[in-house]
C-alpha cells in the first residue's frame, strides 16, 4: 500500500495527476524543473536559489500572475514563515517568501502535497508581489473558525495511522515515503467541531522520497 501511494505522490508531483487548486502550481513546477536541468549541481545553495527566482519572475511576468490589490489592513497573524490577512469572511490569505525551503520548487512541491492530503484546507496560488527586494508567493486558504483547542495527542494518533511517526516536539516523518511534516504545532492544526484542519503544513521530500520501491 506505502509503494502504490509513493508512486502516486511521484505522480502528483510530476503533474500527472491533479489536486485540488493545483493547476498554477504544477505549471510553475514543471517550469521550474525543466529550468534547472543545466543548474542541479548547485541546489540548495544561494546562488541556485537567486537564479530559481530570476527564472520565476521571468514565469510571473509572462503568465501576469504579478499581484498589486492586497489589502495590507487585513492583518492577522504571522509567523516565521508565512504573515496572514484576512480576505472575506471564509478565506484568508497567506505571504510566503519560501524562506524554509532552499529552493522555489520544494516550497512549491509542499502546497501540491498539502493539497494532495488536506484538501479541505487546499492552498489556492493567487500570484506573486515584491516586498524588500523578495519574491513573495500570495496563496489563499480556506478560513477555518475554531470551536475548541487542538489536542496535540489526537494529532500525533492521527498522524501515526497513516504511518507518520514523531521525530521531535510537532515534527512528524514517514520513513517508507520519505517525507517529514514539520512544526504541527496548535496554532498550525485547528480543531472545528471535533474535526482536526491542517492549515500550515510545511513538507520536506528527502531523497528517499526519489528512491524506487
Amino acid at each position: 500500500m506505502s509503494q502504490q501511494l509513493k508512486k502516486e505522490l511521484h505522480d502528483v508531483i510530476s503533474g500527472k495527476i491533479e489536486v485540488r487548486d493545483g493547476k498554477i502550481i504544477h505549471a510553475i513546477a514543471s517550469y521550474l524543473r525543466q529550468s534547472q536541468e543545466t543548474s542541479s549541481d548547485l541546489k540548495g545553495t544561494k546562488r541556485f536559489k537567486e537564479q530559481e527566482k530570476q527564472k520565476l519572475e521571468l514565469f510571473i511576468s509572462e503568465n501576469q500572475l504579478w499581484l498589486h490589490d492586497i489589502d495590507f489592513t487585513k492583518y492577522v497573524s504571522e509567523g516565521a514563515e508565512q504573515r496572514v490577512y484576512l480576505k472575506d469572511s471564509q478565506h484568508v490569505q497567506k505571504l510566503n517568501d519560501s524562506i524554509y525551503y532552499s529552493s522555489w520548487i520544494d516550497y512549491f512541491y509542499n502546497l501540491l502535497l498539502h493539497n494532495y492530503f488536506f484538501e479541505d484546507t487546499a492552498y489556492k496560488l493567487n500570484g506573486f508581489t515584491i516586498e524588500n527586494a523578495q519574491l513573495i508567493a500570495v496563496v489563499e486558504q480556506p478560513y477555518v473558525e475554531i470551536s475548541e483547542v487542538t489536542d496535540l495527542t489526537k494529532v500525533r494518533d492521527f498522524l501515526h495511522s497513516n504511518g507518520f511517526e514523531v521525530i521531535k516536539n510537532n515534527d512528524y516523518f514517514n520513513s517508507e515515503l520519505g517525507i517529514i511534516i514539520e512544526d504541527l504545532h496548535d496554532e498550525n492544526v485547528l480543531t472545528k467541531d471535533g474535526l482536526l484542519y491542517f492549515i500550515d503544513t510545511v513538507f520536506f521530500i528527502t531523497n528517499e522520497f526519489w528512491n524506487p520501491g
